[in-house]
């Protein structure tokens, strides 16, 4: 599944954005119940993995696995479609732990299942934090918005630090869940799963619909997107907003697992840093690219730091990956898959339905259009 770019190398204001609705009528049923498939196939497995691996060394990595694919889909759904590159999402993730641990201390709770209840409530209040925060870096574009970003999320940071009802360097415990034993991963990792689910499923519906479209506009060209009557700084806005929730519930769902919240941890630099190489490396503008980037370099950074007690040699790991992937595949690991798959589909860097809807050149409005 892609965020597809629907536009002509010439804007936003081509036949081919316009129609991007329709290209689910073009499709062959036969490849989507074949896609649909997939999908399920690939969700069984992962919801098979801890019945089938009941290591807690394994299955530990599985979580940190798909607590990254939740935040590369969101980093590369809102990067990827608007062209935005941000280096802030830190503060969405430490903000959830942090709202998961007020309100767990707030409502003086022992350590239950009830405490996975509060993840969507910590997810909205992430979300309303990205608000003013979104009103203020995008004001800006390109280099600027991403040095604002990094800026910003340095002052969450201070505050989780300096703040002493937070509880300064020291942080927040959180209770300890009543069950034990080899199975004690096993609650955490089918929450992130359930998270990474409903995360790319809000995705793959947005890049289908006409919001998806306006934000596609304005990666390609904002100044001509605004000239067709696309409220640019609301759709990006709302792109931001959306981004942050399921960040954030990643973030609660860390800190109940976890146990602690740290300023330090919580809000690391090296957040977005690790999920931006995960997102170009498996293929950023897709939905299965930076899932992928994410599986396989969360997973090797786990292993890594199991296997040699060092939590900073997959910082070399990722360099390396950076640095192949620039050289050697600047689309990412997932386009190139896709390709080899379905040559016809991506010949020349055209959906087939794109080009038969070109090959009409039908003019239907564009998404800012009446």
């Amino acid at each position: 599944m892609s965020v597809l770019n629907l536009s002509e190398p010439g804007g936003p204001g081509s036949a081919d954005e316009a129609d991007g609705p329709r290209l689910a009528q073009l499709e062959p049923p036969g490849r989507s119940r074949s896609k649909l498939a997939g999908i399920a196939l690939v969700i069984v497995l992962f919801a098979l993995f801890p019945v089938v691996i009941s290591n807690p060394v394994a299955t530990g990595i599985g979580f940190w696995a798909l607590i990254f694919m939740t935040a590369a889909t969101c980093w590369g759904g809102f990067a990827g479609s608007s062209g935005y590159v941000s280096l802030g999402y830190a503060a969405f993730y430490g903000t959830g732990a942090y709202a998961e641990a007020l309100l767990v201390r707030g409502l003086n709770m022992a350590g239950s299942y009830w405490e996975f209840a509060l993840t969507p409530l910590a997810g909205l209040i992430a979300m309303v934090v990205a608000i003013p925060y979104g009103l203020v870096a995008l004001r800006t574009r390109r280099h600027q918005f991403v040095i604002l970003t990094v800026a910003i999320f340095f002052v969450f940071q201070l505050v989780a630090f300096n703040v002493n009802w937070l509880g300064g360097s020291y942080g927040i415990y959180m209770p300890i869940p009543p069950w034990i034993g080899d199975s004690f991963n096993d609650h955490f990792y089918y929450a992130a799963l359930i998270l990474v689910i409903l995360t790319v499923a809000l995705y793959a519906w947005m890049g289908r619909t006409r919001f998806g479209l306006q934000l596609n506009a304005i990666r390609d060209d904002e100044d001509r997107a605004i000239s067709l009557g696309v409220n640019t700084g609301r759709v990006k806005l709302v792109a931001w907003v959306i981004s942050a929730g399921p960040i954030g519930m990643a973030g609660a769902v860390y800190a109940y697992f976890i146990g602690q919240v740290l300023p330090q941890f919580a809000f690391d630099p090296l957040f977005d840093a690790s999920v931006a190489v995960m997102c170009i490396a498996g293929g950023l503008g897709t939905i299965a690219g930076p899932l992928l980037g994410a599986l396989v370099l969360e997973s090797l950074q786990q292993y890594l730091t199991l296997t040699f007690s060092s939590t900073t040699l997959y910082l070399v790991l990722y360099g390396v990956v950076f640095v192949l992937v620039i050289l050697f595949l600047p689309q990412g690991i997932y386009p190139l898959i896709e390709q080899r798959l379905h040559p016809r589909r991506l010949r020349g860097g055209l959906h087939p339905a794109i080009a038969a809807l070109r090959s009409t050149r039908q003019r239907i409005p564009t998404a800012g259009g009446k």
